[in-house]
């Protein structure tokens, strides 16, 4: 460890040029064979997927495990998970963008921040700053990774320690990365508490030894690369001639929790809660083939099937003005007229995003994992 400001200084100009020559190996090698732990830490983070690094981050400065010497935090405005836990545990707490940084610190960690760094801030950190990241890059770069896992039906996905890039997101060096199979029927917001827990012990293991770990880091090439959107509205909406069965179970699992799945009846917009997959049910007249958004009320089980593209798909609660069960939405509404079919809304088929190209795009803009 650096014992003053003054060894800092010499390190960062070092760093800065090292970052512009051709001669860089030789500098780095010889930064990364004389520095260990602990090291003294700056947190850029927002949300709950970032509070379980800060937790472990908060954990080792009080212990003796000798990794984290001190840590502050960078933090967004509003009253956001990274914020609360860093008063609750008096951790100095930075607004966005950080001014007294020069000197202070020697390594900054981002998890699910949000905001672009610029080189002139990165350079002030003589190990850079790491990023902690839900996926398995180059797959799934941008601000949404988990919700693509479980959108695209991925089996396998991990966590990976990247080194930012100036002005860029997802694209830096991978130091350290872990597999992660993806759980049967598991939920975005299940998947993105199993990877929180993942990430931050692989944070702490790369931070253990971040000097080898700088040394054999790995570029990322762009062959496999896909890109990640944020959620929004337009994702909900069902396309019951287009989707199958497992499409629609998938789209539920990644956005339902935050964004209801919607459909159109007669005119209103019904929002489908609690999805159940797919349905096997006996049609009263099996010569008939029926029209995909054909709703059929299963007694037994308490659940509307909804016909779709390769079958019946099921939901036990339906939201019109209040939430409703199946019972109540077929017996109040659906039993007493003569339309039982639900129709395709708001955007049609540009809405689907299983439908939409799925490489790498421009990223504009940053947000949750």
């Amino acid at each position: 460890m650096w014992p003053g400001g003054r060894a800092v200084r010499a390190v960062q100009q070092l760093t800065t040029g090292w970052r512009g020559r051709a001669g860089a190996g030789c500098v780095r090698r010889h930064l990364t064979a004389s520095s260990r732990p602990p090291w003294r830490l700056l947190f850029f983070g927002s949300d709950h997927f970032a509070v379980e690094s800060l937790k472990l981050l908060t954990s080792s400065r009080r212990s003796s495990e000798g990794i984290v010497e001190s840590l502050e935090v960078v933090t967004l405005s509003g009253d956001v998970p990274v914020k609360r836990f860093a008063q609750q545990n008096q951790l100095p707490l930075h607004s966005w963008p950080p001014h007294t940084v020069d000197g202070r610190f020697d390594v900054g960690v981002v998890v699910s921040f949000g905001c672009l760094l610029p080189d002139t801030l990165i350079n002030k950190f003589p190990y850079g700053i790491l990023n902690v990241h839900p996926s398995l890059l180059p797959r799934w770069r941008g601000p949404a990774p988990v919700f693509h896992t479980i959108l695209h039906g991925d089996k396998l996905t991990g966590v990976s320690i990247m080194q930012i890039r100036p002005d860029r997101f997802d694209v830096g060096p991978i130091l350290n990365q872990q597999l992660h199979q993806v759980p049967e029927q598991c939920t975005a917001d299940e998947l993105g508490a199993q990877l929180a827990t993942k990430g931050a012990q692989l944070l702490m293991d790369t931070l253990t030894t971040l000097s080898e770990r700088m040394e054999h880091s790995v570029e990322q090439r762009n062959a496999g690369a896909t890109f990640a959107p944020k959620i929004d509205l337009s994702m909900s909406w069902l396309v019951w001639e287009e989707q199958t069965c497992e499409q629609i179970d998938r789209l539920y699992r990644a956005i339902g929790s935050r964004i209801p799945l919607r459909t159109m009846w007669m005119g209103r917009t019904i929002k489908l809660l609690h999805c159940v997959g797919k349905c096997h049910i006996s049609l009263s007249d099996p010569t008939r083939s029926p029209v995909p958004g054909s709703v059929s009320f299963q007694k037994e089980t308490n659940t509307l099937a909804v016909c779709c593209k390769d079958g019946w798909v099921g939901f036990k609660t339906v939201l019109l003005k209040k939430s409703l069960t199946a019972a109540d939405f077929y017996n109040g509404y659906l039993h007493h007229t003569p339309v039982q079919l639900f129709v395709s809304g708001g955007r049609g088929s540009e809405a689907h995003p299983m439908r939409k190209d799925s490489k790498l795009q421009c990223k504009n803009n940053h947000s949750l994992p």
